[in-house]
């Protein structure tokens, strides 16, 4: 596994190697060794799937604030997708700053976005699917989010974003007074 830096302070990207055969194919999704410089002494405590089913959907842009702040390493296991991280940490050097990752199970990248990052996604091949490892236990009580289509961030979604849900529809813009969050 090679760790590599994105333009996000704290958000990296994991290349891994596929092993193939003529009977298959074998890599590596997770190794705690491996990317222990990014992990430092956070566990994974959770790993969730996710599948969606039409090419333009947008999820996201979602975080949870301390004291359940989660670092998630994202990974496509089936289709395509853009993969977005914005940093809303309060006196980060890349606030409100996005960086995007094309995740497929070709490429063998994951993408590490640590704490106080929001994260979304827009599907670019149907029946697209995740893998979430998170360092946290979902908290709805701590968990927000930020519209996709905030003008604030401006992120360039390749596709026009479509099937989004009524909750990620619902969710506010960040309003001019914003400093970020606090970790």
């Amino acid at each position: 596994m090679k760790l590599v830096e994105t333009s996000i302070a704290g958000a990296w990207i994991i290349e891994s190697k596929a092993f193939q055969d003529d009977r298959g194919a074998f890599s590596r999704l997770f190794c705690s060794r491996e990317v222990q410089a990014i992990l430092g002494a956070r566990t994974i405590v959770q790993i969730n799937h996710s599948m969606t089913r039409s090419v333009g959907t947008v999820r996201g842009l979602h975080y949870q604030n301390a004291p359940h702040a989660e670092m998630k390493i994202v990974r496509c296991l089936k289709g395509r997708v853009f993969d977005v991280a914005v940093d809303l940490r309060q006196g980060s050097p890349t606030f409100l700053k996005w960086n995007a990752v094309e995740l497929t199970p070709e490429s063998n990248l994951a993408y590490v976005i640590p704490e106080g990052c929001a994260h979304g996604f827009q599907v670019l091949e149907e029946y697209s699917q995740l893998l979430y490892l998170h360092t946290e236990f979902y908290s709805p009580e701590v968990e927000e989010a930020v519209r996709f289509d905030d003008p604030k961030i401006a992120v360039n979604w390749p596709l026009p974003p479509t099937d989004l849900s009524a909750r990620d529809l619902g969710h506010p813009h960040l309003n001019e007074n914003f400093k970020g969050i606090v970790l």
